[in-house]
């Protein structure tokens, strides 16, 4: 029913995360309604950020310089590593303005039955970190699924002895209802109370 070039432009953009069919038509259909200088903007941005974004050299976050914003900034504190899975964590962990170390971006969560080894990940980078960098604090801000808990575990083990290993605090969100949570998150609220 569609072009191929149409039925070509809704495959590609189901690639993407969170665009199923659907989603990826209206979109097509919205793009061949635009002014074609307005699509061929969007063409370009996308080919700039290809050619131009690459991952840090020190701890993996994305930048279009040799180092990122956050490791270039002298004025953050060079002895604690937030460890996160995903360049989009650094983002999420810096709207909270209550950060102000540096990052370390592993590039994905262990996950044997995805093929996903440790090899695969930025571990040594960040143990080599470590070593040389007079670090005192690792904090590991995985995200709390079962990769993630298992990725948080490993490297976890693999600093012991080194550095001092933290685990960001989970629980209840603001403003949930104890009726809706499941028994996990209720426990670890438990378990991370504090005083008030």
């Amino acid at each position: 029913m569609l072009s191929p070039a149409v039925e070509n432009l809704v495959t590609q953009l189901t690639k993407l995360p969170g665009i199923g069919r659907r989603s990826a038509q209206r979109l097509t259909f919205h793009l061949l309604a635009t002014r074609p200088e307005d699509a061929l903007e969007l063409a370009h941005a996308i080919e700039d950020v290809k050619a131009r974004v690459r991952f840090c050299r020190e701890c993996g976050n994305l930048t279009e310089e040799d180092l990122c914003g956050v490791c270039a900034d002298e004025r953050r504190d060079r002895s604690v590593i937030c460890v996160v899975e995903q360049p989009v964590d650094v983002v999420s962990v810096e709207r909270t303005g209550e950060f102000r170390g540096l990052y370390h971006v592993l590039g994905g969560a262990l996950s044997p039955l995805d093929g996903v080894e440790p090899a695969d990940l930025r571990i040594d980078g960040l143990l080599g970190r470590v070593d040389r960098n007079g670090v005192t604090e690792v904090v590991l801000a995985t995200n709390p699924t079962m990769t993630g808990e298992a990725t948080a575990a490993y490297v976890a083990d693999r600093l012991r002895g080194k550095v001092q290993v933290t685990r960001l605090a989970s629980g209840l969100p603001v403003g949930g209802d104890l009726e809706y949570a499941d028994e996990v998150t209720l426990g670890r609220a438990l378990a991370g109370r504090r005083e008030m």
